[in-house]
């Protein structure tokens, strides 16, 4: 079974809002660590004769929705009928398939695995109760639930739609309280995975890393730029945390590193008035010429580049 682009998800949904597929996209999302995207279910219903539905097949995003509307999904070769008010989790493991049985209220969101890494203390999406495998991805919501949910995907919404330059970092804390929400439904016994000193040790390289940011004023340094850096800060061979790292996340030590500053660079670029060689300083690089060749690497285009294209009214 292959694995369904995020292109192909707009693409199908293309038909709800008119021809223009950037009509889906928030402004700038190309250029973030990740992916985050959330819609009203009702106005793609209302917008279109083709009724939206999920095709039988493994997806490349994870996908929250809060279904005010009867359906029926299969998942996992499991057939659920979904009953209004219900909150529904599907993780790119495990194929899946909606069916709409009445016109439908609600909202959706979707994300990549690598847009929660910030806040996941070093795990992945897969290893939390709610994307297991095995696990049962629909939850039915009391009436103070459902309206807690609402002001969550409001919320979203209204950020999406905003310039505000950390928006996604709030749209992270908004998906982690609709995770909070469902693993309340959980039993207690699958709410705690094993802490391991792995994932402890996750946990600490994220802290450490995040702790370096926001940069405020030019006059602020990135102090841990290297695995090395790291590793000696936390007190553990630059291999065995470079393996850890790539067990917990696949991805090494230096590409998680790297694209951190190069969030925080697209931030600087496109909300300070910095000029590049403030930027290069603060990031830690000795250069312009340094900072141009990392920043290429990342984002395909130089950062002169970047921050015209930032400018132009999307």
């Amino acid at each position: 079974m292959t694995t369904a682009a995020l292109s192909a998800l707009y693409e199908e949904l293309t038909p709800c809002t008119g021809p223009d597929l950037n009509s889906l996209l928030p402004p700038g999302i190309q250029r973030e660590i990740g992916h985050f995207n959330a819609f009203d279910l009702s106005n793609l219903w209302e917008a279109s004769p083709l009724r939206p539905a999920t095709p039988y097949a493994c997806r490349s995003f994870y996908k929250i929705s809060l279904l005010r509307s009867r359906s029926c999904t299969e998942y996992a070769n499991q057939t659920i009928a979904i009953a209004p008010d219900a909150l529904v989790f599907s993780t790119p493991k495990v194929p899946f398939q909606w069916w709409p049985a009445e016109p439908q209220r609600g909202h959706f969101c979707l994300f990549t695995a690598e847009f929660l890494l910030p806040v996941l203390g070093g795990l992945t999406p897969d290893e939390l109760p709610l994307f297991q495998a095995d696990g049962y991805p629909v939850f039915q919501l009391t009436p103070a639930e459902v309206g807690r949910a609402e002001a969550i995907f409001t919320r979203m919404h209204e950020e999406l739609a905003s310039d505000y330059a950390h928006k996604y970092d709030l749209l992270r804390a908004y998906v982690l309280e609709l995770l909070h929400l469902g693993q309340k439904h959980q039993p207690a016994t699958t709410l705690h995975p094993a802490h391991t000193a792995a994932a402890r040790l996750s946990s600490r390289f994220v802290e450490l890393l995040e702790r370096q940011f926001p940069l405020a004023t030019p006059q602020q340094r990135v102090r841990l730029r290297t695995a090395k850096d790291f590793a000696d800060h936390l007190a553990v061979h630059v291999n065995h945390l470079n393996k850890v790292l790539k067990d917990s996340t696949g991805r090494t030590t230096t590409d998680l590193i790297g694209g951190r500053l190069a969030q925080e660079a697209k931030a600087l670029l496109r909300q300070s008035d910095w000029t590049l060689w403030e930027i290069a300083d603060s990031l830690g690089f000795v250069d312009v010429a340094h900072f141009s060749h990392f920043f290429r690497r990342y984002a395909a285009v130089s950062p002169g580049a970047f921050r015209t294209l930032e400018a132009v009214p999307v």
